[in-house]
């Protein structure tokens, strides 16, 4: 899967890790989460089974299991369908319009249909709080600011 980093676990081949990155444009943008995915024997013919395993706050998301409310991976699924269609397709279309008269989460659904600016900045906060790229086991390259560079050689100018 291009543009994904996918690692096995538990030493199978059907188990697997996803880093997925949270749509553009959204209140998850920005975003980094672990999806767990089980591919059963069964696969391509019985669809996977995906959750959430750093936490993520949305109508169609259980907020303590991190399992997925999805009719098209649930339900819907076709052996046409594969991991890509789940994370290039499906999961964004599921974070950019979330089903709430379906929820996992009451409390997100009930947010969205009173209130979407009180639930988009409950997404924003939950992504800072629990889905940076340190949190799914990516180190966030350090950034060395204009001011430490100029500090840095002004100290040296200092030191001759």
């Amino acid at each position: 899967m291009n543009g994904h980093k996918v690692e096995t676990f538990n030493d199978k081949l059907k188990d697997l890790h996803v880093i997925f990155h949270g749509p553009k444009d959204s209140p998850y943008e920005g975003g980094v989460w672990k999806v767990g995915v089980e591919l059963s024997d069964e696969y391509p013919y019985k669809y996977p089974s995906v959750e959430f395993i750093n936490k993520i706050y949305h109508p169609n998301i259980d907020d303590t299991s991190g399992s997925v409310c999805l009719d098209v991976i649930n339900q819907a699924w076709t052996p046409n369908f594969d991991l890509v269609n789940v994370f290039e397709m499906f999961l964004p279309q599921l974070l950019l319009f979330p089903n709430e008269l379906d929820p996992l989460n009451p409390e997100a659904a009930a947010l969205l249909i009173h209130d979407i600016t009180a639930y988009e900045i409950r997404v924003r906060d939950y992504c800072a709080r629990y889905a940076k790229p340190s949190d799914v086991g990516i180190d966030e390259p350090e950034k060395k600011s204009t001011d430490e560079e100029e500090s840095g050689d002004e100290n040296d100018e200092n030191d001759g």
